[in-house]
């Protein structure tokens, strides 16, 4: 599993290993059932605290994208097809907020933010 992290972000290292783990099940590339390291292998892996890799598997258990069987592991949960449609909701929420910031930054008028996106979702596979 390729988890990359980096010291020049404002995130938590703890929240990059959540969130490229969430990415990695949304997208399909861990499927349901599918073993995730343990928290010491991946420590060691990743060269950080047990610690860290401890409270991302937490929040990823909190989340419903994963499940810890004491003394198997942990694994992908199964998928729930309506969380998983409101976590990408949610995702969509934070990057189109990200976006307007910008474009009242650049004052940018709605109608032209309306064209943009709509130009991009014409052109999306």
């Amino acid at each position: 599993m390729i988890i990359k992290l980096s010291n020049n972000s404002d995130q938590p290292i703890y929240e990059q290993i959540t969130d490229q783990l969430k990415q990695a099940i949304l997208s399909g590339v861990l499927m349901t059932g599918d073993a995730l390291p343990s928290i010491r292998a991946l420590a060691k892996e990743l060269k950080i605290s047990v610690m860290t890799t401890k409270r991302a598997y937490a929040n990823l258990e909190r989340d419903g994208f994963i499940e810890t069987i004491a003394g198997k592991g942990s694994y992908v949960s199964e998928r729930n097809q309506d969380f998983l449609r409101e976590e990408l909701i949610r995702q969509i929420e934070v990057h189109l907020t990200k976006a307007v910031s910008i474009a009242k930054l650049a004052s940018v008028d709605k109608d032209s933010i309306h064209e943009l996106l709509d130009l991009l979702l014409e052109e999306s596979p």
